[in-house]
């Protein structure tokens, strides 16, 4: 059963000589993480880093999210688009 937690609690881990950190069993618990699972780490500049199950663990997990085309798109246009996508988020645009 998932331990409750009614205030902070810290848990220290040691950073392997890969960059590796293994995660305290109720740490892993408290996230319902097993095995293989994915974990994502959240840069919040106000409160620091932030340790949450991935969202989307794999490309599988992505299915639907993007939502359909009502159309088949060429692979030459499907690239400019995420060309420009990317110059704007980028730059601004």
């Amino acid at each position: 059963m998932l331990q409750q937690f009614t205030t902070s609690k810290e848990f220290v881990s040691t950073i392997s000589s890969k960059g590796q950190v293994t995660l305290p069993v109720l740490v892993r618990r408290y996230l319902g993480v097993e095995r293989n699972d994915k974990v994502a780490f959240v840069i919040e500049p106000a409160e620091g880093v932030k340790l949450t199950p991935a969202r989307y663990p794999d490309i599988r997990s992505l299915k639907g999210v993007a939502g359909a085309l009502k159309q088949p798109r060429r692979w030459k246009e499907v690239k400019k688009v995420a060309y420009e996508n990317r110059l704007g988020n980028k730059y601004g645009k």
